[in-house]
């Protein structure tokens, strides 16, 4: 059974990390936590996305992006390579 919600000492052992490395990355937004008093809590999801086992909303942002300025760039050569 997973916990919904994880303190930054236990989400810090699980991506086998500093507890301060976990502060930095949360600090950077790269892991998204809920301040909770003087400590954070990290959510199931957000950890998740932290150990790159999921694609939070904002990758899949940067993801459709990136394809879609591929898409304009190169649709010439992606219409040839898909016709060989």
């Amino acid at each position: 059974m997973t916990k919904e919600f994880y303190s930054s000492t236990e989400a810090a052992r699980i991506l086998n990390v500093s507890r301060t490395s976990v502060f930095q990355q949360i600090k950077l937004g790269k892991i998204k936590a809920t301040k909770v008093g003087r400590n954070f809590i990290i959510s199931h999801d957000s950890l998740l996305e932290a150990l790159g086992k999921k694609v939070g909303s904002a990758k899949k942002g940067e993801i459709e992006h990136a394809i879609d300025m591929a898409m304009k760039d190169y649709e010439r050569t992606f219409r040839k390579l898909s016709k060989e």
